[in-house]
């Protein structure tokens, strides 16, 4: 269905390729994945074959041919007809794709009318029957709403209805499930499954989470640095592969098994000692706006929580997209103060958390300190490495001397593993693990006892991820911190927690020891979390 025949795509200007002499088939009806880390080549291949190349990119040379049909051949007329009526694209980031000024059923009616022969109501009722069969809950009355008014998983769903409601015969997928958690990935995942076995569609699947290129590829080819360097039928990419670079990245995907192999068994923390960080009881309502003179109900979303934070452990906070995780982070570092409704209790090192003020809160700040999950949104684009990092220590440490502070930054380089020149450099200038390194620096540099880690991996590459967590563990052995990790990944929770909370619906339903929650799950609410996982299975590989 599709054959991509020596493929490369040259950065304009340059004699540097992001693509290099790329040749492989994709067979009709079947799933062929296209993995690999980022800046491999995989989306710059996917934007080729679709004729959107960014104005920097340029096809040096190479065919890309469907169902016989030289693409690069075809003037831009008749590509509009290939792209999507018989090539259609589901893109990484729904938000940044769908138009926010225009309801979501004016943007699936714009694409059917270019590319199906419905009209009039039958275009809009098979429009309809899209959006249901991609799980919109009553689409009637959500056909005229905009983008912003549906959750993320519900955004990929409507960017799915869009890309299959013309009826292509090949579905570009690209990182289709990244953003998401394992709940909604597991339903956009038997969703595509599903529509494919209906409609016999051949789809690519471009994305570096293995797990799910195990559950759904025929087919795996594997690129780095814009070449391919093994192809195989998934079985043997999984089981058997012939290549260093594949089975580097089979080892890095974190687990029990890699944390007992590298760390040794994690032992139950029994401490003594009180906690670090206490919470009891603690319930969160978000306020409305006021309606006139009459005050709206505040919304509940967290109740009840209590947990119990020790020095050196670390305490992973699992559950589906909405539970509240990332609300109680943000809760326990005073940013929602204007937001939100609190009751209940939150000691830190035997302070008061929720109600402190002025001087005890800026006390608390050094204590306590967050890494977000987006390292570039979270990094000031306009301030140097240098200047970012010495940003906390002004403010918490405002006695040090600049060359005190200079000396403290040189070492949270160090301790990172970041280059020395970083202090002259702005974030732009570093990779996405480069990135999150920094963060980690920013956190620690006012030597915090807490560190609430918010998805700090779950944008990175596998590889990326890997060192990012042992450089966590090692900070943590090495200083006693105390981690509260929120995550969706739970191989991720395998490779670094002791504890484990699982919420749902704003409450703790179960915690243990990480062994005894994921691998022997109480609550039914567990259960249907850790079935929505996609397993990866390593034992050939780890061996």
């Amino acid at each position: 269905m599709l054959k991509v025949s020596g493929l490369s795509i040259r950065i304009a200007g340059t004699q540097q390729y992001a693509v290099n002499d790329l040749s492989f088939e994709v067979p009709a009806g079947q799933t062929f994945a296209l993995v690999g880390e980022s800046g491999s080549g995989k989306s710059m291949t996917a934007l080729a074959m679709m004729r959107l190349l960014p104005d920097a990119a340029v096809v040096h040379a190479g065919q890309v041919a469907m169902a016989g049909t030289d693409l690069f051949a075809l003037s831009e007329a008749q590509m509009r007809r290939v792209r999507g009526g018989k090539i259609a694209m589901i893109f990484q980031e729904p938000a940044t794709c769908l138009n926010p000024v225009l309801r979501i059923g004016d943007q699936l009616l714009e694409s059917m009318r270019l590319h199906t022969p419905y009209k009039g109501a039958e275009l809009k009722q098979r429009a309809l029957q899209w959006l249901e069969k991609v799980g919109i809950p009553q689409p009637e009355l959500r056909f005229n709403d905009y983008p912003f008014q549906f959750s993320g998983g519900q955004r990929q769903r409507i960017m799915i209805a869009m890309a299959l409601a013309a009826e292509p015969d090949v579905l570009i997928a690209d990182e289709p499930t990244t953003a998401l958690d394992v709940t909604v990935q597991a339903q956009i995942l038997q969703l595509l499954q599903s529509i494919q076995q209906e409609l016999g569609l051949t789809v690519l699947l471009i994305t570096h989470d293995l797990a799910v290129v195990q559950q759904m590829a025929d087919q795996v080819a594997l690129l780095r640095h814009g070449r391919l360097v093994m192809q195989s039928d998934a079985e043997t990419f999984f089981k058997r592969p012939d290549h260093e670079y594949a089975r580097q990245l089979l080892k890095a995907i974190p687990s029990f098994a890699h944390r007992e192999q590298k760390y040794g068994a994690p032992t139950d923390l029994t401490p003594s000692v009180p906690p670090v960080l206490s919470v009891q009881d603690l319930s969160i309502s978000y306020k409305q706006k006021r309606h006139f003179f009459k005050a709206a109900d505040a919304i509940p979303v967290v109740s009840g929580l209590s947990f119990d934070l020790h020095a050196g452990e670390t305490v992973a906070l699992l559950g589906a997209s909405g539970c509240g995780k990332s609300t109680v982070a943000k809760t326990l570092l005073r940013l929602l103060d204007e937001q939100v409704v609190v009751s209940g209790q939150a000691q830190l090192v035997g302070q008061d958390v929720l109600r402190s003020r002025g001087a005890q809160l800026a006390q608390q700040r050094k204590v306590i300190q967050i890494v977000f999950q987006d390292p570039f949104a979270s990094l000031n684009p306009r301030m140097m490495v240098g200047d970012i990092l010495a940003e906390g220590l002004k403010s918490l440490q405002p006695h040090w001397s600049a060359d005190q502070r200079l000396q403290r930054i040189k070492q949270l380089l160090e301790l990172t593993a970041m280059p020395a020149d970083s202090l002259y450099r702005y974030a732009h200038e570093f990779s996405g693990g480069q990135r999150q390194r920094i963060a980690i620096a920013r956190a620690l540099a006012v030597e915090p006892q807490v560190l609430i880690c918010d998805e700090p991996t779950s944008a990175l590459d596998v590889s990326v991820q890997a060192q990012i967590l042992d450089l966590l563990i090692q900070l943590q052995q090495d200083t006693g911190l105390a981690y509260l990790f929120i995550t969706h990944n739970f191989s991720v929770v395998e490779y670094i927690a002791d504890r484990v909370a699982v919420m749902d619906a704003g409450k703790i339903v179960e915690m243990g020891s990480a062994q005894q929650v994921l691998l022997q799950p109480q609550q039914h609410a567990t259960q249907q979390l850790l079935a929505s996982v996609p397993r990866l299975s390593l034992e050939a590989t780890i061996t």
